[in-house]
């Protein structure tokens, strides 16, 4: 689908800056899990070597029903300005999702994904860290839950994208996906944003634990 540019400006993670009026190809929030999804691995014992545990388990049901309130309104205007759009995914195959995009705005877009496919938790990504996702980026933990950048392929600079997991529990993750506009491509770090994304989105699970 195409969709024109418009001028846009917001702040903190500026993931859609300032454009100008023309027209793109319009992107979808990238599916931020993009992992095996054999149940086959779900009764191995987590968490695997080397993979953080998760000390303090949150309870993600709520947000499994209701993944779009993974963010405020305020927090998704915060980051994607006052036309954002937030579009839930119940169905989705990975697991219930919602994906807040800017129609105004090629490409600029954020998901959250309550994963399901399997119970393995951040396991799953650490045992297919060579084969499945040669991009692996540990990153700081917030406020002790882990975080992961990983990836079939490093999009950072050529795309502007970042998926990251976020560890609730040593059996359950939320993945977060982000995409910066065209004009912050190569400028601005998107597992930056993304972890900053995974900040707000523990905050509000931590407000019904």
């Amino acid at each position: 689908m195409r969709r024109p540019f418009a001028v846009l400006c917001i702040s903190l993670l500026a993931l859609t800056g300032c454009t100008t009026s023309t027209n793109g190809t319009a992107s979808p929030s990238p599916n931020p899990t993009g992992q095996p999804t054999s149940p086959s691995q779900e009764s191995e014992a987590v968490p695997g070597p080397g993979v953080p545990k998760v000390e303090t388990p949150l309870d993600i049901s709520h947000f499994q029903q209701s993944p779009c309130d993974s963010l405020t309104t305020a927090q998704s205007q915060e980051l994607l300005g006052s036309t954002v759009v937030a579009k839930p995914v119940v169905d989705d195959q990975a697991g219930p999702t919602c994906n807040w995009d800017v129609p105004a705005v090629s490409q600029a877009g954020v998901g959250v994904t309550y994963f399901k496919a399997t119970k393995l938790g951040l396991t799953g990504i650490y045992r297919s860290k060579d084969s499945v996702y040669p991009f692996f980026m540990p990153l700081e933990p917030i406020d002790g839950y882990p975080t992961v950048a990983f990836g079939t392929v490093d999009e950072r600079n050529s795309k502007g994208r970042c998926s990251l997991a976020l560890g609730t529990s040593d059996t359950e993750q939320v993945d977060i996906s982000v995409s910066l506009s065209e004009t912050n491509i190569g400028k601005k770090d998107p597992c930056a944003a993304a972890h900053d994304v995974a900040a707000k989105v523990l905050e509000n699970l931590r407000k019904v634990n």
